[in-house]
């Protein structure tokens, strides 16, 4: 195979997996709405994941405390993948599926967003956040894969249009994008009048 032909293979996988994602845009509007929501009533963002769903927890964070598009002040969003030591502490002292959960125990306050980020669904520290998230209140929202298997935990649950890793992690990203944008815009409005 050609590197053209790798392209063509690969640019044709993503253009239908973001196809496919349009037939959701409602449940990613409703997400967009909470987070939208959470933020402009004081509250924050929580946000957690594996691997490159950890990278994705951080993007987003960043996005919010830093800037994403347009200027405006900072918000209050928290990647849980960051904190070496809280990390290497409760995955030591506990278990690894315990490194978000007793995170949100001591950080998460009622109506905060929890946002878990798994690519199968399936990943039991995401898994056990969200649970501890429903327990003190939280709103809770998962971003996920077409995978079987995975069940909706949460009060949002977005299962993008795909299986292959790859495909899904792009569309996540995107999902945030929307996010950020829709916070920003209702941010941006609610400053200016």
């Amino acid at each position: 195979m050609t590197h053209q032909d790798i392209f063509e293979k690969y640019h044709s996988e993503h253009l239908q997996a973001f196809t496919a994602l349009r037939e959701h845009a409602s449940e990613l509007g409703e997400i967009a709405r909470t987070c939208t929501e959470a933020i402009l009533s004081g509250k924050k963002l929580l946000i957690c994941g594996n691997g490159g769903s950890a990278a994705d927890a951080q993007h987003f964070a960043a996005e919010l405390t830093g800037r994403y598009r347009r200027e405006r002040h900072a918000l209050p969003a928290l990647a849980l993948t960051t904190d070496t030591s809280a990390l290497t502490c409760i995955g030591n002292d506990y278990a690894y599926e315990d490194v978000f959960s007793r995170q949100v125990e001591a950080l998460g306050q009622a109506e905060d967003v929890l946002i878990g980020i798994s690519t199968s669904g399936t990943s039991k520290n995401v898994l056990k956040a969200i649970e501890a998230a429903r327990k003190k209140g939280l709103k809770t929202v998962m971003l996920t894969g077409g995978r079987e298997g995975s069940s909706p935990v949460a009060d949002h649950t977005l299962k993008v249009p795909s299986t292959t890793t790859a495909h899904i992690q792009e569309m996540h990203i995107f999902c945030i994008h929307v996010i950020c944008e829709n916070i920003d815009e209702a941010v941006l409005e609610k400053s200016n009048a």
